[in-house]
């Protein structure tokens, strides 16, 4: 049995339109759908909700997080924890 290997670029194209956890350099996580990334991971997301120190602080409907800010990118799973890739 093979296994095909996927590179990352192919991972992302996969989870657009899927719920995501985006966790900046600052700490904050911003929760939403991926709308769609670019190669300098520039992040646009829908339903966007934003949580400090775990806590809801504000909802979004749409928001753009430049890329240089983004600590990690997660694939939301419907637990409460957050799968991290």
């Amino acid at each position: 049995m093979s296994l095909r290997k996927q590179t990352p670029s192919d991972f992302l194209k996969q989870i657009i339109g899927r719920p995501v956890v985006v966790k900046l350099n600052s700490g904050v996580d911003y929760r939403g759908v991926l709308a769609c990334l670019d190669g300098y991971m520039n992040i646009a997301l829908e339903q966007t909700e934003e949580y400090v120190n775990g806590q809801l602080k504000n909802k979004y409907g749409d928001a753009f997080i430049q890329g240089n800010n983004v600590l990690r990118l997660c694939l939301k799973k419907k637990t409460k924890k957050p799968t991290i890739f």
